[in-house]
């Protein structure tokens, strides 16, 4: 028996690939802010405003990139926002408990660099996969 053949993506319109071109962007200005600013990359990435504004982005225009390569692309911008968030609120606590023993602020400092260098890589290979017109992997 053969498998049934996936229905066939609409070619997404120019103007949503450009728009998802935006959000990448704004959110590796979120990651430059917290490279080269007082602030953590992660903290940056997480409450910096081009990020936060890439994310309502995403949530607002993702019905119109439904059924198109970019909407993989939305849902990994979106999922990389929130995991980050989670995982910064996670290290945070881990590391406030840790406090008390004086290891805490090891942790602190190693748990939000290996975040950040997460981020990095997400929004890097998001961008790259979409530079090549293709759509990001389930």
């Amino acid at each position: 028996m053969t498998e049934p053949v996936p229905a066939l993506e609409r070619a997404p319109d120019a103007s949503l690939v450009r728009l998802t071109h935006v959000v990448y962007a704004l959110h590796a200005l979120s990651l430059v802010i917290g490279a080269l600013g007082a602030a953590t990359v992660v903290g940056s990435f997480v409450f910096g405003w081009p990020s936060i504004i890439a994310v309502i982005i995403n949530y607002v225009k993702r019905g119109d990139v439904r059924g198109t390569y970019l909407d993989s692309h939305f849902g990994w911008q979106i999922r990389t926002f929130w995991y980050a968030l989670l995982w910064a609120v996670i290290v945070a606590i881990v590391s406030a408990v840790l406090l008390i023993v004086i290891v805490g602020i090891a942790t602190w400092i190693v748990g939000l660099f290996v975040l950040g260098v997460w981020a990095i890589y997400r929004i890097a290979r998001g961008w790259i996969t979409l530079a090549n017109g293709r759509a990001m992997p389930a």
